[in-house]
């Protein structure tokens, strides 16, 4: 059942990319307007449906915040990103007017009923809100209307799609066919042939690089380029001053000042229109000897009462910019000792000391204090050291000229390229900003660009177009393409050889894989393919050609878990995922139809700026 396990991730991971993507698809709020030419301030129009450039740019800046939490900024590409949400976009609209023209809609009653049932609007006991409904609202700067208006067109919009994906059809003899194929498996063994050990019996003839040369030119072409120069500004460049005393004691205060020097707390919270004077009356009565904790339970605004007004460590931060007034009404109180009445954001407080700090000593925290004291130190030092790059740099100031002045070594790469560049600086951004139309045409140099471990600004000159390759600069490429395939076929006829072995020979030098399926990661997508293509009665033995050379196969008979086996829950997800992807398709297919039959204006300007 591992296997069917494998088989069931592999099919759930395409199925939860599809339920990534197709919401991305159809969420968000879509601006209407009649027919004719696409406005200035709209993106993507199909018919009467049309999509704004503020729900393009938001999209857009929902996805990178999304792709920002799992890899570093500069790796993200914004041309590409910029076109998938575009793509995802003209969907929606393709969908959203497919279901106007088709007169899908939803009453207004439908939607009431269905925002009644949502727990986001329900209180305390589990009924509908009227204030909280009003307050959701009011944050998101929406009308009922305006609400109506989204949800209805969502639920309109998965109508559609739900009936396209509801319609798929795969039979279960069909599932169960797909289901053995999976869960089959064999013990097998393979001899690996790497082409790079047969490149040394290679020659290539300069006559053969000139026919490859000319059979193939058109598809030799150097990207475009420019000659870059650069500078890196790292941390070991930026040295700050050992932190001093002053600034160690004040680092310090603002941590106690941050999370509090560990003194607990009791309070009573007196909120509305009187708090001021029911608060004078309870410190009248505390100061007559009156409990804090009774006067706490029975009078309290906050939930805390019933427990005697109990709110634990003391943390500054909790009060925002009535910090200081809280400071200033319990400083000097000790163990027992009740406050003035004081006034924050929340009501007016009376506070008793329960318990005194017990924060540790500058002395004691003085190592992380210094490193702390250092970082902030060494981070405005670079930040300030960037400032000044960039002023610079505005002021049309070169490379060479700014790294004399900085003290940072300039570099140049000559030939930088648009496509394949392999350079240490061939992060989407860099490659963004080094062929910026405006930053080639000015020779300028670029605001910082943040990497992983570095920023970096780029000059570009020397702009080059795409071009075909001449032969004497194709030629190397050529000679490396032949030696492989000629290193390649070396090796396809040695496996050959190798394969005529007797079975029983030929797997005591063969490396046992063990057991492997359809899914095992140790052997190549060529080695897969053919792993249930040879199957004998005893060991098959078979060569497969693979990109690295060549490979031996050996295997004894398959098997395959029969169906039956499998559990019932599992055939049944298994089922479902499997039908889901067949909708998935032919949802697809509906969209290329409607690309086909509907006019989609898109404001390419708009794009580009």
């Amino acid at each position: 059942m591992e296997q069917m396990r494998n088989f069931m991730q592999s099919w759930a991971g395409k199925a939860v990319l599809i339920i990534t993507l197709i919401p991305m698809a159809f969420l968000g709020v879509q601006s209407f307007s009649g027919g004719g030419q696409i406005a200035p301030n709209q993106i993507v129009k199909v018919g009467d449906t049309a999509i704004d450039t503020a729900t393009f740019q938001s999209e857009v800046n929902n996805y990178r915040t999304r792709l920002l939490e799992q890899v570093d900024g500069s790796l993200i590409d914004d041309k590409a990103l910029n076109d998938e949400v575009l793509e995802s976009l003209i969907d929606r609209a393709l969908l959203e007017n497919q279901t106007q023209f088709l007169g899908m809609s939803v009453s207004d009653n439908t939607i009431a009923r269905l925002l009644r049932a949502d727990p986001t609007f329900h209180d305390a006991n589990g009924k509908f809100s009227n204030d909280i409904f009003a307050q959701y609202l009011q944050n998101r700067g929406m009308t009922k209307d305006m609400l109506f208006d989204v949800f209805g067109t969502q639920l309109s919009l998965r109508q559609l799609t739900g009936g396209i994906l509801g319609t798929a059809i795969y039979p279960d003899r069909q599932i169960s066919r797909l289901i053995d194929l999976q869960t089959q498996s064999r013990e097998a063994w393979v001899v690996r042939y790497n082409w790079q050990d047969f490149a040394n019996q290679v020659t290539v003839s300069t006559d053969e690089i000139e026919t490859y040369y000319h059979a193939n030119k058109q598809d030799m072409i150097a990207p475009p380029s420019v000659d870059l120069a650069y500078i890196i500004l790292s941390d070991t460049d930026i040295k700050a001053d050992t932190p001093s005393e002053d600034e160690i004691r004040a680092q310090y205060q603002a941590t106690l000042q941050a999370r509090g020097d560990g003194r607990q707390l009791s309070h009573i919270l007196l909120t509305g229109d009187d708090a001021k004077n029911r608060a004078k009356d309870i410190k009248a009565k505390l100061d007559a000897g009156a409990s804090f904790e009774s006067l706490a339970k029975t009078h309290s605004d906050d939930p805390t009462g019933q427990s005697g007004g109990d709110i634990g460590s003391y943390n500054p931060a909790f009060f925002g910019d009535s910090s200081s007034a809280v400071e200033n009404a319990i400083s000097g109180l000790k163990v027992g000792g009740v406050s003035e009445p004081v006034q924050t954001g929340f009501g007016y407080h009376i506070f008793k000391i329960t318990k005194m700090g017990d924060a540790p000593s500058l002395d004691g925290m003085r190592d992380v204090l210094t490193k702390q004291v250092a970082e902030h130190k060494r981070i405005n030092a670079m930040n300030e050291m960037i400032a000044k790059i960039n002023t610079m740099a505005t002021d049309s100031m070169g490379i060479s000229d700014i790294a004399q002045e900085t003290g940072l070594t300039a570099h140049h790469i000559k030939g930088y390229t648009k496509d394949n560049n392999t350079s240490e600086l061939s992060a989407p951004v860099v490659l963004s900003a080094a062929f910026d139309d405006f930053a080639i045409s000015d020779q300028s140099v670029s605001p910082n660009i943040t990497l992983a471990d570095k920023t970096v600004w780029v000059q570009p000159t020397n702009y080059q177009d795409a071009r075909e390759l001449t032969l004497a600069e194709a030629s190397e490429q050529i000679k490396a393409t032949l030696t492989k395939q000629k290193a390649i076929k070396l090796a396809l006829d040695t496996a050959n050889a190798h394969a005529k072995k007797d079975p029983a020979t030929l797997i005591k030098s063969a490396k046992h894989l063990g057991v492997v399926t359809r899914q095992s990661p140790e052997l190549s997508p060529a080695e897969r393919a053919s792993l249930f293509i040879h199957n004998t009665d005893g060991m098959s033995v078979w060569v497969v050609q693979t990109d690295t050379g060549a490979s031996v196969m050996a295997a004894n008979v398959s098997q395959s878990t029969p169906t039956a086996q499998i559990h019932d829950a599992e055939r049944q997800l298994t089922s479902q995922i499997i039908r889901d992807n067949v909708g998935q398709d032919q949802l697809q297919d509906y969209l290329h139809y409607l690309r086909d039959t509907k006019k989609v204006q898109i404001n390419e300007q708009a794009i580009s700026h």
